[in-house]
């Protein structure tokens, strides 16, 4: 999907959003990978965002959802106007994505360790209609600590889903760490990765347009760590 919005649009874009509850190192991490899926990568129209063919976008990571919504509202999917009004009693906009309140948002997210397994069940359902839609999750490493991830993790590969995308933003707050790196850890089940700079929008659009035939793929877009 393209526009005629730029990258260098989001920052007044997500200046428009005010309060303490913008959880900005967090939003701000996604930020560049979140523009690359938008900009580059993912086949949806703002104008029909429910059409059954379109690529799903999960953003698991949804407690910083800053990023998300201004890149929402670069692409059209709701007018800018609407983060001015950022969590107040009358917003659609709240400090988590809500599935019911805006265009584009696939799931409602912000609980830590729900993402990668419904993109896997939404991966598998795809596959049993016959669709060829890709899907696509965003999750942060600190993420990865919950246990649903690595059952997700075995799944996917055990089920061959080459449509599936998770892109882990690696801003080193994870408190248990990955022995050998976040990448291995997909790789041990079979997936298919790359570790690349989660500010390189060139790196990146190489990584996420990359698949395997029969292995889910994982990107690892590593960021500046958090604080």
């Amino acid at each position: 999907m393209t526009t005629a919005a730029t990258y260098a649009d989001l920052a007044p874009l997500m200046s428009r959003l005010t309060g303490a509850e913008k959880h900005t190192p967090s939003a701000t991490s996604t930020l560049d990978v979140l523009w690359v899926l938008y900009d580059r990568i993912l086949r949806i129209d703002p104008q029909a965002p429910d059409d059954p063919d379109r690529d799903r976008f999960l953003l698991s990571k949804g407690h910083g959802p800053m990023a998300y919504y201004a890149v929402l509202a670069a692409h059209g999917f709701f007018p800018a106007e609407w983060l001015s009004g950022f969590a107040g009693p009358d917003s659609r906009l709240g400090h988590h994505p809500d599935r019911q309140l805006l265009p584009g948002v696939e799931i409602s997210s912000g609980s830590l360790g729900h993402g990668l397994g419904t993109a896997t069940g939404l991966a598998l359902g795809l596959r049993a209609q016959g669709n060829p839609a890709k899907t696509f999750v965003l999750v942060g490493d600190a993420e990865l600590d919950e246990g649903s991830n690595h059952e997700a993790i075995v799944v996917a590969a055990a089920y061959e889903l080459d449509t599936l995308t998770t892109i882990v933003v690696d801003n080193n707050s994870a408190s248990l760490g990955w022995p050998g790196g976040i990448a291995q850890r997909f790789e041990l089940e079979g997936w298919s990765t790359s570790t690349v700079d989660g500010r390189d929008h060139e790196a990146l659009a190489a990584a996420l347009s990359t698949r395997a035939p029969r292995q889910p793929r994982a990107v690892v877009a590593v960021v500046e760590p958090k604080g």
